[in-house]
Formats: C-alpha cells, structure tokens, sequence
C-alpha cells in the first residue's frame, strides 16, 4: 500500500516556504503549467520533457510541502493542482506577482 500524501494545513504555510519552493526554476515551471490549466495535471504532463521521474518527484515533493499544490492519486497516476485559492486568501498577490514577474522576465531574456 502506498503512503497517503502530507498537505499543510493552510495556516501552517509560510511565506518562507512558498518562496524558497518558487525560487526554482524548474518549480516556478511545474507552478506555471498547473497554474495556466483547468484541471489537475500528472506529474510528467507538468513537468519539464527532460526532467527525471525522480528529480519530477522530489521537486513535487517540495512544492507540496510547502503548501502549492495537492496531489491525488487515481489509478496509477498522480494528478496535482495548485492551491490557488488558499495561497491568494494566505498571502495575497505573492503567487500571480511571482508568476507574472517571472512571465516578464523572460520576455526580456
């Protein structure tokens, strides 16, 4: 039997945590897909085309740990969303200023 995923309780989240999880690129990435879809996506389907299973599962790890996302399995698959409407309630504008800052920055780059 596989263990159940851990979330954070909202309250439990910290500013701290959110940011040191979005200050990697690859996790700002894995946010920004989940972000931009409807619905919850898979690990590979979210993740970058080159990244291995397991770095994919350790930077999911760390996103969830830090309260931006929750994950569910269904079948085989893990499916992820982000927290959106907790993180914005938690700390409001951090993760769309984030995510927009980031969109900018690589328009310049």
């Amino acid at each position: 039997m596989q263990r159940p995923f851990v979330h954070p309780a909202i309250e439990d989240v910290t500013l701290e945590s959110v940011l040191f999880a979005l200050a990697d690129p690859a996790r700002l990435e894995i946010i920004k897909r989940l972000a931009a879809g409807a619905c919850g996506m898979n690990c590979s389907a979210a993740a970058p085309a080159d990244m291995p299973k397991s770095t994919q599962s350790y930077n999911f790890q760390i996103l969830r740990e830090a309260g931006l996302i929750r994950s569910e399995r269904r079948g085989t698959e893990v499916v992820n969303s982000v927290r959106c409407t907790e993180i914005e309630k938690r700390f409001p504008g951090v993760l769309s200023s984030v995510i927009k800052a980031s969109d900018k920055a690589k328009k310049r780059g």
